[in-house]
């Protein structure tokens, strides 16, 4: 009997995938418990017209990133801390504080989980990468001066 998984079954498909399976598996495990509907024509229609809306979701969401990407390229964030000499700093600039100043002076909102920087320990300018998108990354420059 053919089907077409609604949820990941372990050992036997993913969801989405169409698969031919025992009618009696069919009809008394899967069928009841909601893992599976049965193959028809407008099944299967229905499934397509889900990926393909699912396809189209995904791409305005890499287009969204990259335009993103683009503003945060041409952007310098400033943040100011306490400096001893040397320019050394007093602490340290963590990712919540970069993503707090974008938000303020540029109001942009971004997750500090998707900045990958190291503490900045130092006065002056520092090259920061933003993973937007699992294939979009920007570079955003944040200037560090003292307080």
């Amino acid at each position: 009997m053919k089907v077409i998984f609604l949820k990941d079954v372990k050992g036997q498909g993913k969801k989405g995938e169409i698969k031919d399976l025992a009618e009696g598996y069919v009809r008394n495990y899967l069928l009841p418990r909601g893992l599976v509907k049965e193959a028809t024509e407008g099944n299967l229609k229905t499934l397509q017209k889900q990926q393909q809306s699912e396809e189209r979701r995904k791409e305005q969401e890499k287009q969204e990133a990259r335009e993103l990407a683009q503003k945060l390229e041409q952007l310098t964030v400033t943040v100011s801390a306490k400096a001893g000499e040397g320019g050394r700093l007093f602490g340290a600039i963590s990712s919540k504080q970069v993503a707090q100043a974008l938000e303020q002076q540029h109001a942009i909102q971004l997750d500090k989980r998707k900045l990958e920087m190291e503490p900045i320990r130092a006065l002056g300018v520092t090259q920061v990468k933003a993973k937007l998108h699992p294939e979009v990354t920007a570079t955003l420059k944040v200037h560090v001066v003292e307080e």
